[in-house]
C-alpha cells in the first residue's frame, strides 16, 4: 500500500514538472544563450528506445479544410487553398495557402514575429513572382519552407530577398494550417501560427506546391530551403511522396530530422507514458499534432529515418546550431549519407564562435544566409560571412 502511494506521488510530481516545463519552455521564460550540453550515446539510446506512438494520418480523404477565404492566389490560376486530408482521429490534418502581398524586410527575429502574426498571409519580400523564369545560371527554383508555429513571411523576412537578388526564383507558402478543434494546439488559435497539422498531410501540401512551381516556371527540379520542421516534413516528401525526383538540393536550419526533446519535455514525457499515464497526449493539445511528432522515438521519427537518413540523388546540406533550445540535443539534426546521396553536416559555430544565433534567430544569421547561398551555389557564392548574431532577438548580424 504505501509503495503505491509513494509510486502514484512520483507520477503526480512527474506530471507537474512535465507541464511546468512545458509553460517555461513556451515562453522562452529561463532559457540562456549558453549550448546544449552534448548528450552521451547511452542517453540518446536510453531516449529513443522510449518511444512512443503518435497518431498521424491513417487515409487520404479527399476535401479541403480550407473556408477561410484569405489569399488571392498566386497568378498561375491555382486556388489559394489546398491540400486537406484525412487523420486518424477523423478531423482534417490542416490545409495550405497561397501568400499574398508582400512584408518589409526584416533583421530582428523578433519584429518578424510580431508582424508575421498579425500578417500572417504576407510573403517574405523576394518570392512569389509567378512570372520569374528560371536563368541558366540558376535553372532551379527556391522553394523557402517555413518551421512550426511560423509561417511564410516571418520564417524568411531576412533571407527571402538576398537569395532572390542572387538571381533565383524564390517561391514559398504557409501549410500545414489547423485550427484547435482539428488538433493544431493551443497557439494554432493565433492567426500567424502555421505548420501545426499532422506532417505527412503537409507533406502532400508540399509536393502540390512544388508541381505548381514546375508547372509555372517549366524547371524539372526545385531546390528547398527549410527550417526546422519544415526540414522533415520536407525529407518525408522527399522519400513518401515522390519528392525525390523532384529536388536536387536539400538546405535545412536547426530541422528535427532525427526528432527533438522539446527541451527535455518529450524526454520526460516518455518516462511518464512507460508509467502508464499519457502525458504526452495532454502536452500535445498545447503543442499540437506537428510539436507531439516531432518528438525522439515518436513514429513519424521513426518512419522517416527507418530506411537511412537519405535517399538517392539529393544533396543534403545540414545546419545545426549549438545555442538551439528547440531541436535539441542539436546534433540530432545531422544526417549520414546513404547511396547516391550527399551530405554536408554544418554547425553554425564552427569557425565563427561569435554567432550566438538560437533555433530561431538563425534564420536571421548572415553566415547561415551564407550558408544557404553556397549550397545553391558553391561556385558563385564560395565565401561564408561570419559575424555577431544575437541570440533570442536576432539582428541580421547586429544589435
Amino acid at each position: 500500500m504505501k509503495t503505491t502511494r509513494r509510486r502514484r506521488r512520483s507520477v503526480h510530481a512527474a506530471v507537474l514538472t512535465g507541464v511546468g516545463a512545458l509553460a517555461v519552455a513556451l515562453s522562452g521564460a529561463g532559457a540562456s544563450a549558453n549550448p546544449t550540453p552534448e548528450p552521451t550515446e547511452q542517453a540518446l539510446a536510453d531516449i529513443i528506445a522510449a518511444g512512443r506512438p503518435v497518431a498521424g494520418p491513417s487515409g487520404s480523404a479527399s476535401g479541403s479544410a480550407c473556408n477561410s477565404g484569405s489569399g488571392t492566389g498566386s497568378g498561375n490560376g491555382s486556388g489559394d487553398c489546398y491540400g486537406g486530408s484525412g487523420s486518424s482521429s477523423g478531423s482534417s490534418g490542416g490545409y495550405a495557402s497561397d501568400t499574398r502581398g508582400w512584408g518589409p524586410a526584416q533583421t530582428s527575429w523578433l519584429a518578424a514575429f510580431a508582424y508575421g502574426l498579425a500578417n500572417g498571409d504576407a510573403s517574405p519580400p523576394g518570392a512569389n513572382d509567378w512570372n520569374c523564369k528560371p536563368s541558366a545560371a540558376h535553372p532551379r527554383p527556391v522553394l523557402l519552407i517555413h518551421g512550426t508555429w511560423m509561417n511564410a513571411y516571418n520564417g524568411y523576412a531576412f533571407m527571402g530577398q538576398p537569395i532572390k537578388d542572387a538571381g533565383y526564383c524564390t517561391f514559398t507558402f504557409n501549410y500545414g494550417r489547423s485550427n484547435l478543434v482539428e488538433g493544431g494546439g493551443l497557439g494554432s488559435v493565433l492567426p500567424g501560427v502555421m505548420g501545426t497539422g499532422y506532417i505527412q498531410d503537409s507533406a502532400k501540401q508540399l509536393g502540390t506546391f512544388v508541381d505548381r512551381v514546375l508547372a509555372a516556371t517549366g524547371a524539372e527540379e526545385v531546390d528547398i530551403v527549410a527550417h526546422s520542421q519544415g526540414g522533415s516534413m520536407s525529407n518525408w516528401y522527399t522519400k513518401y511522396e515522390g519528392g525525390a525526383a523532384k529536388v536536387k538540393n536539400l538546405i535545412t536550419f536547426g530541422a528535427t530530422h532525427h526528432g527533438t526533446s522539446l527541451d527535455g519535455i518529450g524526454a520526460l514525457g516518455r518516462m511518464i507514458n512507460n508509467a502508464g499515464i499519457d502525458i504526452l497526449g495532454f502536452i500535445e493539445i498545447f503543442v499540437g499534432h506537428a510539436g507531439i511528432q516531432q518528438t525522439i522515438g515518436s513514429d513519424f521519427v521513426n518512419r522517416l529515418n527507418a530506411n537511412g537518413d537519405t535517399v538517392a540523388g539529393v544533396d543534403y546540406t545540414v545546419v545545426g546550431t549549438r545555442y538551439d533550445e528547440v531541436t535539441n540535443p542539436y546534433d540530432l539534426t545531422f544526417l549520414k549519407a546513404g547511396a547516391g546521396a550527399t551530405v554536408s553536416n554544418i554547425t553554425l559555430q564552427d569557425g565563427c564562435e561569435q554567432d550566438v544565433s538560437d533555433h530561431l534567430t538563425m534564420m536571421y544569421s548572415p553566415r547561415a544566409l551564407s550558408i544557404a547561398l553556397r549550397a545553391l551555389d558553391p561556385v558563385g557564392s564560395p565565401n561564408l560571412v561570419c559575424t555577431f548574431n544575437p541570440w533570442v532577438v536576432g539582428g541580421g548580424g547586429s544589435l
